[in-house]
């Protein structure tokens, strides 16, 4: 409630009033800033506060739960990288999903890791279309404001801020079976192989699997049980490992390629003040995080200026500049291969130690008195032979080094003075926006071991180089007439990209010396440059009848040089208005509402960000491309690679917004509920021709899908005194996607074990259907089936044919979540806060496909998981889990699709402000502690598997995300 002054009288009768605080809040918004009240679009605005109090790198990483309608990836937990982002369902099927950035008003292209999540002062998340189509082509997936800290008038501030914290995995491992466990499986594998597809008798079986145990886990040497040899080691007449078996060592591999307490440490500093006509702010940062896996890292130094100046009372100037250094180091190996550390170290047999042991199962040390790092060189077999996790850490080095300059400046003509007559009102803007981005990354992986100790070493360098720049100038006019007020823009824009690319590579180096030129034998040369425009069009008119009905519409006509000359021109619009029914005359007496409003906005956009895996052909689709280095051929020539299509144009978005806000009991409750329906036509799609034509086919705007869903949120300050305050906040938000057409002759695209289908969610699961277990052999059983003439299914049936299974598939649901959003409470008392920020997301399926393998362990030396102890053993066993054997056939069925629901503890922080009266004694403004838990908790369906890895539903061996703990001082001066 607003604060009130009242003359000391007997008797004092008191109205209380709302404050309209929130609803005169000022967001920025495309090309400029608008009231909360007076906006017809859908945004949602997140406080530098907000971000402040999770120890984030990336500002990505802080936007989680922080607005409706954005669903965020983990990713990699990689220090430095990115997460993903989606704003209100996919976009489009080869399109980019990623949302537009922008920092202080022109559109980002430098890397996201350089910028300061300290430097920001808001962002604003832009989700429809009257709130994004100022920016046109580039606005389809949603935009992101980011608005960086100014000046404050007055004399210098200083603050400092530093942070400590430790990091470890925020996901635990899965729950791998122990060395009893694994060579008990490993024997089963192989005698029920030599049973059930050699035809051996079941004793036969089982004595030729305890002799193959020496042959398939790296003999004598490898292993443990030193009481025991291989032959012996399982009981003959019990078929179980010897319970007095006895290991001489038990070395955890994801320990040893893991840092417990990975240090981070961050260091602020910034500047601000200003006299009524100049104001400044500056700042330098410093950031160094360890990765939890050894010898991964970022390291970044940040620098910021800031200036804005009313030179007369019609001129103004502004300059926001920020540079950027880092360096972030890595490990280059991802998927299945040997030579990634989180699939080897994760899957990699239990018995194998990661040091040289003797055959009395002790360390071998080496000349220096240390234990040796194990090759395999001793006979361990499989895959795993000259490779070492630990190894591949500490020899191989990989790294990335970012130099990033940006710079925002404008001038502004034009005052809203009264003395400016029939000028009053008009304003030119002129900004110019510059991102540059040099980036040199190494790649060296070593000449002893590994993937490329017989080529004697591979050192692979890159160079690429990123330059764009904006010109716009905006001529705006603003006026007010009795109960009526309007403001109208028009303007245009200029934007130039341009990416170099350059990649060299040499084998059989000299030892030690990390440079391309002593290297003997060429693996690689490749460069290519990509340049790209856009000229633009632009206007908006917004008007505005006694601050009740609003009115506004954006018009943006972009040509693009991604398309042919005579269809680059695509023009995007949007309508919408809003209605604050709380200031309807039938509206005065009811006083618990201090806020009601209701609002509606359709428009379109368009996307010319096409993926591609060719680089080239992203950006040249309506052209002819032609291979000069096609395979297979020693002369020199070239041949078509891609045909053009010069009609080839815009993917559309169409995006409808229905939305009501309402506040009440004077600001302590505010409500907000949005439902939105975008449909985007004319995807680029390949269209199929016939092989006899030499092509697959040709990009054509062929495609439609929908997005819908709803949104909502909930804040209410449960308690309010002088002392407490206590406030909640609740989001939740739904999307239900659906291809509305492909082409007309493949009305499905397949991919693995996903279906892009007509009718269907986009990535649809389309696999086998378990049918459960055989009880008498333990074969995995499978629903499976045939088919009519006219492709209908018959004679559906269970069988253990997984050949059968394999082309018997099912559509089995999808990744999208029924519902997901965030929970959220802070309290304040007297000078101590606290926030608590968790996440959630209900319903949707993931392909795990890192379980998978751990429950389809093809050879004796990859692990399993836990869940294989209720695998079938004996005739008669009941279970889910079939029989383990060394080279079994499978398919993949939905016994792998695990439930995506989780609920994670995202933040806690708590925080002391020392009190103001003892600030004042020491010449302090204010000086707050802090200690902060980010990461804390996740709780899912399966332990190990990270359910927010992607929006596809899968999962990778890729670097897991961070749990942190930190500590830190803010002071101002």
């Amino acid at each position: 409630m607003k604060s009130q002054e009242v003359g000391i009288k007997p008797k004092v009768n008191v109205v209380l009033e709302g404050d309209n605080q929130m609803l005169d809040e000022v967001m920025v918004v495309a090309y400029g800033t608008a009231k909360k009240s007076s906006f017809t679009g859908s945004a949602s605005t997140i406080s530098n506060e907000k971000l402040e109090l999770r120890p984030i790198t990336n500002l990505t990483k802080g936007l989680e739960g922080q607005a409706t309608g954005l669903l965020t990836t983990s990713g990699s937990g990689q220090p430095g990288e990115d997460a993903s982002i989606v704003i209100r369902g996919y976009g489009s099927i080869n399109a980019s999903q990623d949302p537009l950035y922008v920092v202080d008003g022109i559109p980002f292209d430098g890397s996201l890791s350089s910028i300061n999540p300290s430097d920001i002062e808001s962002m604003t998340v832009l989700k429809d279309a009257s709130a994004g189509a100022l920016y046109g082509a580039r606005g389809a997936n949603g935009v992101v404001m980011i608005t960086t800290k100014q000046g404050k008038e007055g004399k210098a501030q200083v603050t400092w801020r530093s942070t400590v914290g430790w990091a470890s995995r925020a996901i635990q491992p899965y729950d791998m079976v122990d060395q009893k466990e694994f060579v008990q499986l490993t024997y089963e594998a192989l005698r029920n192989g030599y049973v059930f597809n050699s035809g051996y008798s079941w004793e036969q079986a089982q004595q030729m699997a305890r002799a193959g145990l020496s042959a398939n886990l790296g003999g004598e040497l490898y292993n443990p049980f030193k009481n025991y040899t291989w032959d012996n080691l399982i009981n003959p007449e019990t078929g179980m490992v010897q319970a007095d078996a006895v290991s001489a060592w038990n070395e955890r591999w994801m320990d040893a390629v893991q840092r417990d307490n990975a240090f981070r440490q961050e260091h602020q500093l910034s500047v601000n003040g200003g006299s009524e006509k100049t104001k400044y702010m500056f700042s330098l940062g410093y950031l160094n995080e360890d990765g939890i896996l050894i010898n991964t890292g970022f390291q970044r130094y940040n620098a910021r200026v800031n200036v804005n100046s009313n030179i007369t009372d019609w001129f103004k100037a502004n300059m926001n500049a920020s540079l950027s250094n880092s360096v972030q180091d890595y490990s280059d190996y991802d998927g299945s291969s040997t030579s990634n550390v989180w699939y080897s170290a994760q899957f990699v047999s239990p018995l194998f130690p990661v040091y040289v042991k003797g055959l009395d199962g002790k360390n071998v040390l080496g000349e220096d008195g240390k234990p040796q790092l194990d090759y395999g060189e001793n006979g361990r077999p499989g895959s795993y032979t000259d490779y070492n996790p630990v190894g591949g850490l500490t020899d191989d080095k990989s790294n990335k080094k970012n130099d990033v300059a940006s710079l925002r400046t404008g001038v502004t003509f034009g005052s809203d003075k009264d003395n400016f007559g029939v000028f009053k009102g008009i304003k030119l803007n002129v900004n110019f926006g510059l991102d540059y981005r040099n980036q040199s990354r190494m790649s060296y992986m070593n000449m002893y071991h590994g993937n490329q100790a017989t080529a004697g070493g591979l050192l692979t360098k890159y160079n690429t180089r990123m330059q764009s720049y904006t010109f716009n100038q905006l001529l705006s006019w603003n006026r007010s007439f009795g109960l009526h007020s309007f403001d109208v823009l028009a303007g245009h824009e200029f934007y130039a990209y341009s990416y170099e690319y350059l990649k060299a590579g040499k084998t059989n180096l000299v030892d030690g010396i990390l440079e391309l030129r002593p290297g003997t034998t060429l693996y690689a040369a490749d460069s290519y440059t990509d340049k790209y425009r856009i000229e633009s069009w632009l206007g908006r008119f917004n008007y505005n009848y006694d601050e009740k009905y609003y009115f506004s519409a954006s018009l943006r006509t972009d040509g693009s040089s991604r398309f042919h000359k005579d269809h680059r021109w695509g023009t995007f619009w949007s309508i919408g208005g809003n209605w604050r029914i709380s200031k309807e005359a039938f509206m005065e007496d009811v006083k618990w509402i201090d806020n009601l409003s209701l609002k509606l906005s359709y428009g379109q956009q368009g996307n010319d960000n096409i993926l591609n895996s060719d680089k080239t052909s992203n950006y040249y689709l309506w052209q002819s491309l032609y291979d000069l280095d096609w395979p297979n051929s020693n002369q020199i020539g070239g041949m078509v690679s891609s045909l053009e299509n010069q009609v080839v144009s815009w993917e559309k978005n169409g995006n409808l917004n229905v939305g009501v806000e309402a506040t009440f009991l004077g600001s302590r409750l505010s409500v907000n509920a949005e439902y939105y329906n975008r449909k985007t036509v004319d995807m680029l799609l390949s269209y199929p021709m016939a092989t006899s034509t030499g092509f697959n086919g040709y990009n054509a705007n062929v495609g439609d899908m929908r997005n819908s869903g709803f949104e909502f949120e909930i804040r209410g300050t449960a308690i309010r005194t002088d002392d407490f305050v206590w406030n909640i906040s609740w989001m939740g938000s739904t999307v239900k996607n659906k291809v509305l057409k492909l082409t007309n002759t493949a009305p499905e695209i397949i991919k693995g074990v996903y279906s892009i289908k007509e009718g269907m969610p986009i990535n649809t699961f389309y696999m086998a259907k378990s049918a459960g277990v055989d009880p008498a052999t333990g074969a995995q059983l499978y629903w499976v089936y045939d088919k009519d003439e006219n492709g209908n299914i018959i004679n559906e049936r269970i069988s253990d044919d997984y050949s059968k299974a394999s082309t018997s598939k099912y559509y089995q649901g999808n990744r999208i979540p029924d519902l997901y959003g965030s929970i959220g409470t802070d309290f304040s008392y007297k000078g101590f806060d606290l926030s608590v920020l968790t996440s959630y997301s209900i319903g949707g399926k993931i392909y795990d496909s890192l379980y998978t393998g751990s429950m389809n362990a093809q050879y004796a030396t990859n692990t399993w998981n836990k869940h294989q102890l209720r695998r079938w053993q004996k005739p008669g066993d009941i279970t889910d889990v079939p029989r383990v054997e060394i080279n079994g056939a499978y398919t993949t069925t939905d016994r792998f699709l695990i439930n995506a629901s989780y609920f994670a503890i995202k933040n806690i922080t708590l925080g002391y402000s020392l009190p103001k009266d003892w600030m004042r004694k020491a010449k302090l403004g204010n000086v707050r502690v802090f200690g902060s838990i980010d990461n804390l908790a996740l709780f899912s369906h399966l332990k190990g598997m990270d359910p927010q890895y992607n929006f596809k539903g899968e999962t990778d061996y890729s670097y897991t995300p961070n749990k942190t703990y930190s500590f830190g001082v803010e002071i101002n001066f």
